[in-house]
């Protein structure tokens, strides 16, 4: 997955305006019950529906220089911080559990051809709640850019779904001397912020591309230090142990290493 030696510069007209609509469906299940019993998280919902911005509130997720197709940078924060208050109003960048290694936003040209480029980005951020804290696993998502009108064709800033898609603090003892927290984690089948839809991209060729699947792990190695590990099943490693003379060194654990989920 070497980068290509070919790079564009990526262009958008930030006079522009764009709208964007937002979405928070109600969550689906908490290990714990906390959508049920904490109303914060009950009644979890978009801050606001549609919302008009100019397009230079994208120029955050664009590089400075020049790029070719599998180069990553990071993404400014003040446009991302904007965009998320329209899902909630207290968006964070600097994660509240932060164990070294899973805060940033990076972004990675996948591909381009004369007419559009499509640009990749992980971003991890959470949310305050009054008494709490929502942290999704991350947001993913890509932003579709029409070279010759320097336009947005189409954004999409979501949280992925599976089993497992957020974790969350509430702080049970405010009346108390200090805070008591209780964690929790759940599935939420919705938060997203969007502009157009996919099948409105057209379906084209590119010039030089990598495959989602690509791109998504240049982007994860660059938040856990355990993505650059070079994992293998317990199977593989008892026929390597003997044929190379290393012993097994195996590890448990409860949670993702690949998400701020847990």
């Amino acid at each position: 997955m070497k980068t290509s030696p070919n790079k564009i510069t990526l262009n958008l007209d930030g006079n522009t305006e764009v709208s964007v609509k937002g979405f928070i469906a109600p969550i689906e299940y908490t290990q714990y019950n906390f959508h049920v019993r904490w109303d914060t998280l009950a009644n979890l919902r978009v801050a606001e529906p549609e919302k008009q911005y100019a397009a230079s509130i994208f120029y955050a997720f664009l590089p400075k220089e020049a790029v070719s197709v599998g180069t990553l940078w990071k993404i400014e924060h003040a446009g991302v911080l904007e965009l998320l208050k329209q899902l909630h109003p207290e968006p964070h960048l600097d994660m509240h559990g932060d164990s070294g290694d899973s805060c940033g936003l990076w972004a990675c040209l996948r591909a381009y051809n004369n007419e559009f480029v499509d640009i990749v980005f992980r971003i991890h951020a959470e949310f305050a709640l009054p008494n709490g804290w929502f942290t999704p696993s991350q947001f993913a998502g890509h932003l579709v850019i029409d070279r010759a009108r320097e336009g947005v064709v189409f954004f999409q800033m979501y949280v992925p779904k599976g089993t497992l898609n957020f974790d969350t603090w509430w702080n049970t003892g405010e009346n108390a001397d200090r805070p008591i927290w209780s964690t929790d984690i759940g599935f939420c089948p919705q938060m997203e912020l969007r502009i157009g839809a996919e099948d409105g991209v057209p379906n084209t060729e590119f010039i030089e591309s990598i495959t989602p699947e690509e791109a998504a792990y240049k982007l994860i190695r660059c938040f856990y230090k355990s993505q650059h590990i070079n994992w293998v099943s317990l199977e593989e490693a008892l026929e390597l142990a003997p044929a190379e003379q290393k012993p097994i060194h195996a590890i448990s654990i409860n949670g993702p290493l690949a998400d701020e989920s847990c």
